[in-house]
């Protein structure tokens, strides 16, 4: 059976390599006689596993050694919570709203803090990314909060803000749940990135945290031991019980990542190649049809979720159901948004990208 292309958002598809070097390993990961899944945490076969993992991760995106790399749970959403109960100390944080996800992140995060929109695309229908120059930073906030690469609505900050160039002594917290791996991160103007594993880098239920040194030791006392980012940096993550297999599950995928080429480009370069180039093909296509159209604006579009409408919404589900045949699966939109997303991943082929766009403009000959 040929593999469908899924274009699902998240849980999203896993290289088929990963998938492939689980499958050999399930029962006795390196004739250790057990699967991971029955390992201890604590125990030398697994140890080695995270060790690796981690190890690969702070390379893979040059994660500088002031830096802490965390192996959490909860995804990016319980991270809404768990950031500010360990940076805000209950006092003034300010929020970037562009899209659903950063819109989830300042009511959250407003049970524990002084959480204050700065700016907002609410008006325009998050189809842009406010000017930094305009945004109302405080001058007493603990951190600044943006999401950024929105999944729902398809934005994505294409250079991460200096918050040093507009007056702001503040750490810039980034969720980069939906784009992590996916391009280089500028780390000299990030204080802590957080993301869900289940987008670009393994299954669900694994969260990192890539978290600086001097941002450890600030947790209110109604932050959870568990969440507590002190207690899981000085415990290598093992403070509880880490997701074993989603920490392994990663470690794959991470070593599939730095294995990867583009002509002279590897890793994470030769992966932001390859998705510039599968983004570029599948806007051309939108750009130039008559039947389908994307509203963000082209200086914010997403390389990874890709929302688009049907001009006539009459025919949407003869798209999908069109698609489905073909083995293009997980186009339809989010509920809260409707019409089309193409969520185009690390794992997506440029192959998966171009029989969509064939698929797309043979359905617009059919109106």
């Amino acid at each position: 059976m040929q593999r469908p292309y899924n274009f699902s958002a998240g849980p999203a598809a896993i290289p088929e390599e990963v998938l492939q070097m689980a499958a050999a390993e399930m029962l006795n990961w390196h004739g250790s006689g057990m699967s991971v899944m029955e390992m201890s945490h604590r125990g030398k076969e697994f140890i080695s596993i995270a060790e690796k993992a981690e190890a690969d991760f702070r390379k893979l995106l040059a994660v500088p050694d002031h830096f802490h790399i965390l192996f959490m749970q909860g995804g990016g959403l319980a991270e809404n919570a768990i950031v500010p109960l360990n940076l805000s100390r209950g006092g003034a944080v300010d929020f970037v709203v562009t899209g659903s996800w950063s819109q989830k992140s300042v009511k959250e995060a407003g049970k524990f803090c002084d959480a204050q929109t700065v700016a907002s695309d609410e008006a325009q229908g998050f189809t842009h990314i406010p000017a930094a120059a305009g945004w109302k930073l405080r001058d007493s906030a603990q951190y600044v909060h943006i999401c950024s690469n929105e999944t729902i609505n398809g934005v994505e900050f294409q250079e991460l803000p200096d918050l040093a160039t507009l007056g702001s002594k503040a750490p810039l917290v980034i969720d980069f749940s939906s784009h992590v791996a996916s391009r280089p991160v500028e780390w000299s103007r990030v204080g802590l990135a957080f993301g869900g594993a289940q987008k670009n880098l393994g299954p669900a239920g694994l969260t990192l945290v890539v978290v600086r040194d001097d941002l450890l030791d600030h947790a209110m006392a109604a932050c959870p031991s568990a969440f507590n980012y002190r207690l899981v940096a000085d415990n290598q993550s093992m403070y509880n019980t880490p997701p074993t297999w989603g920490i392994y599950m990663a470690g794959l995928t991470f070593d599939w990542i730095l294995r990867q080429r583009e002509g002279a480009l590897t890793g994470v370069a030769a992966l932001e190649a390859r998705n510039q180039a599968k983004a570029e093909l599948l806007y051309r296509a939108i750009d130039g049809s008559q039947l389908y159209e994307n509203r963000v604006a082209h200086d914010c579009r997403s390389r990874m979720n890709v929302p688009f409408f049907l001009k006539d919404e009459s025919r949407n589900q003869a798209f999908l159901d069109g698609a489905k045949e073909r083995g293009l699966l997980q186009l339809k939109g989010h509920k809260s948004v409707g019409g089309m997303r193409a969520s185009i991943y690390n794992a997506m082929p440029l192959a998966g990208v171009q029989t969509l766009v064939d698929y797309m403009q043979t359905f617009e000959k059919q109106a």
